[in-house]
């Protein structure tokens, strides 16, 4: 009788260590990438203008004369104020926001419609239309209130602002400090708002099917957000932690023996 309660307190104590380790694929990152050698760049993304964005566009010209443009430029630029979104400037006031009618308010061409449309289509349509008053100008435009959000278990959630508007679930996990050893890999919330209505999507940071998923790049205002583990979530109880677990079971096997040696 005892040796069998020995046996059954070493084999429970065997099967909560074993369930408490991870395996190989729960933890290592892009298993089976050696299948994408060779293949081309499986998404073209630039992101897309959408309402509440902030632009900042300037206008120059092949013409050492650059008066001729000055119209065309933002007022505060007009006034000096040449560094648009900087020195924590309002960049509603600075920039070019985009309103609820998915429009901004450009100097001299008026109501220009821009949602929907990438930066490179904005800069073509203004250059053709800006061709009619000055000849050859060169248009620039950049989203200044580009940021993406994580949070959950990562080395360093918060707010962070893109600078280059292109960033992918692998360069933001690196820029947050990488998914800590609590975190999920494969189950990566993204939740996304495209035209007022929520989107949620799942990337998998284990497999390398994550290059070919729509969530891949992220887009502007995107929330980013890496679930905790079931062993970290029943860890947040004594009772129904590992630790606890083996710390109750251990003082009741030790309780048992010392009760039958007296």
């Amino acid at each position: 009788m005892l040796k069998s309660i020995k046996k059954l307190g070493l084999f429970l104590i065997s099967a909560i260590i074993v369930s408490s380790c991870a395996t190989k694929d729960q933890v290592v990152y892009f298993d089976g990438s050696e299948n994408l050698e060779g293949q081309e760049n499986l998404l073209d993304y630039e992101p897309v203008i959408q309402k509440n964005d902030v632009l900042r566009i300037t206008v120059s010209s092949s013409s050492i004369n650059e008066e001729i443009v000055a119209p065309f430029q933002h007022p505060m630029m007009r006034q000096g104020g040449g560094n648009i979104g900087g020195g924590g400037q309002n960049l509603s006031l600075t920039g070019y926001l985009v309103g609820s009618n998915g429009a901004i308010q450009f100097p001299v061409l008026g109501t220009i419609e821009v949602t929907g449309l990438s930066r490179t289509e904005i800069q073509e349509m203004l250059q053709l239309k800006i061709r009619e008053y000055v000849k050859d100008p060169v248009v620039d435009v950049r989203i200044v209130n580009f940021s993406v959000t994580v949070l959950g278990e990562v080395g360093s959630p918060g707010r962070l602002q893109i600078t280059d508007e292109r960033i992918t679930m692998p360069e933001l996990l690196a820029m947050s400090g990488d998914i800590t050893y609590n975190g999920r890999r494969e189950n990566i919330k993204i939740i996304r708002e495209v035209n007022g209505v929520k989107t949620i999507g799942y990337i998998d940071m284990t497999e390398s099917d994550l290059f070919e998923s729509p969530f891949y790049y992220l887009k502007q205002n995107d929330l980013v957000y890496v679930e905790p583990t079931y062993r970290t979530v029943k860890s947040a109880g004594f009772f129904s932690s590992y630790q606890g677990i083996i710390s109750v079971g251990t003082t009741i096997i030790s309780l048992y023996f010392l009760i039958n040696s007296l």
